[in-house]
């Protein structure tokens, strides 16, 4: 064995399948051993008392860059990751959207030294450019955002469309990621809310109903299943919408339903008051308590198969700006997901294993990130140091994304990021200053299938 360059001694491993007390030891960036005997190393970190978990992977992360860059930028985004336990991200931006190779390109040398975590890009389908989709899969992109309804620029797909996007992806076995609510519905209830002169946040909940999102998701389903497309319903809002893809699995479809943390936390009434400062979308759902154990659940048990962040910031003045209306959708996520799930294992309604299957093992499985989401033998020495009893409240102040608040604030969690090694490089310790930008490009399965 190569001399070591890192080792941690004394943490409890957690793994997706269980939990053992094991040493750490890095060599070259990967995880070089698990030992039961103390190792030595040219560093030694202490993980007495600590949890070593992989570090996470989000997968569904939008960082404005380049683009609306007053919003969020990579290295704002990307230190907020690194400081919460977050060491890959799969990144794609609405402002400037990844349409053709070129884009990819030029996004590729833009983004050198500008990231604090590793990254994988994603490109958008447009209706129009849908024969691009075989060479961007094969210059490396992670997967394929598409939308059935307008959104953020963006237009949606259509059913015809839709098919013929789903017939090229599966054709060269990519991955895509769809945010699903009927145009047909979206835009009629839009129209009439308009008409009205309504302004007041329940506009939101109205425009973006329950029945565009559970329409919009069963055709996918059912196009999923007719071309054997492989994709993953992002942001899936309720038990009702998890239910439907559920069903289509069971009836052969490659289908995951991807959550996100305010589907959990977030209760739909609070648009009332907090307006724009809940406007996303799909938006809120959950109405009670019993709603929200349904959700914790079904991530237990795999229903939903993975957890994203859907960091989508804007500062509070940006969201305050002219009426619900004009105000930008979405909300930061990258300081808080993992903060979110830590307290929700260390308080029982999940465990740490489900935890780290969810944010850690199962997305790097889905989109092939090789070397993410376990600690293994081989495996990057991405690792996350947890000391689970101590607990902390959150402050807008602590946040590193340019959003600068979080409607987490005020909340306090259990369990507390200590340390971050990114392929065995120290980026995070003891809430001090991130660095360096050691992030790397991850490219997609497709331009290393022919390696």
């Amino acid at each position: 064995m190569d001399e070591l360059g890192v080792a941690v001694n004394g943490a409890v491993v957690v793994n997706r399948g269980g939990r053992a007390r094991l040493n750490i030891g890095v060599s070259g960036g990967r995880i070089a051993c698990l030992s039961n005997e103390t190792l030595k190393a040219a560093r030694t970190i202490d993980g007495a008392g600590l949890l070593a978990l992989p570090g996470m992977v989000d997968t569904h992360v939008h960082l404005m860059d380049p683009g609306a860059t007053e919003r969020e930028d990579f290295p704002a985004g990307t230190s907020a990751a690194a400081s919460r336990g977050v060491t890959t991200i799969i990144e794609h931006t609405h402002a400037r959207p990844i349409r053709q190779v070129a884009d990819l390109r030029e996004k590729l040398a833009y983004l050198e030294n500008r990231s604090f975590v590793d990254y994988g890009l994603a490109a958008h389908t447009w209706p129009d450019q849908l024969h691009e989709i075989p060479a961007l899969w094969s210059a490396g992109v992670a997967f394929f955002k598409i939308f059935t309804c307008t959104t953020h620029g963006v237009p949606g797909l259509d059913n015809s469309a839709l098919h013929r996007a789903f017939t090229e992806i599966a054709a060269v076995d990519a991955r895509c990621l769809v945010h699903c609510e009927d145009e047909s519905m979206t835009a009629h209830a839009e129209e009439e809310l308009r008409a009205t002169g309504r302004s007041d946040g329940a506009v939101i909940c109205e425009w973006r109903s329950r029945e565009a999102e559970l329409v919009a998701v069963n055709a996918v389903c059912m196009l999923a299943r007719l071309t054997g497309v492989t994709a993953t319903i992002a942001h899936v809002s309720s038990p009702a919408v998890a239910q439907v893809i559920a069903h289509a699995r069971g009836l052969g479809a490659n289908i995951f339903a991807e959550a996100c943390p305010q589907y959990f936390l977030l209760r739909e009434e609070e648009i009332l008051t907090h307006g724009a400062l809940r406007k996303f979308t799909p938006p809120a759902r959950t109405r009670s308590l019993a709603d929200e154990a349904d959700m914790w659940r079904l991530l237990r048990d795999e229903t939903l198969s993975h957890v994203s962040s859907d960091h989508a910031p804007s500062t509070a003045a940006q969201k305050a700006a002219g009426t619900i209306w004009d105000a930008p959708f979405g909300l930061p996520g990258l300081d808080t997901t993992l903060p979110v799930l830590l307290d929700s294992a260390l308080t029982g309604r999940i465990s740490v294993e489900d935890l780290v299957r969810s944010y850690s093992y199962t997305p790097a499985a889905r989109y092939g990130l090789r070397g993410k989401g376990r600690l293994a033998v081989g495996a990057d020495a991405d690792v996350v140091l947890v000391d689970p009893a101590a607990r902390w409240t959150l402050a807008n102040e602590d946040l590193r994304s340019k959003a600068g608040w979080s409607p987490y604030a005020g909340r306090e969690f259990r369990g507390e990021v200590k340390s971050v090694l990114l392929r065995g490089i120290e980026i995070m310790s003891e809430g001090g200053p991130v660095g360096p930008k050691a992030g790397r490009f991850i490219p997609g399965a497709g331009a290393r299938s022919r390696d």
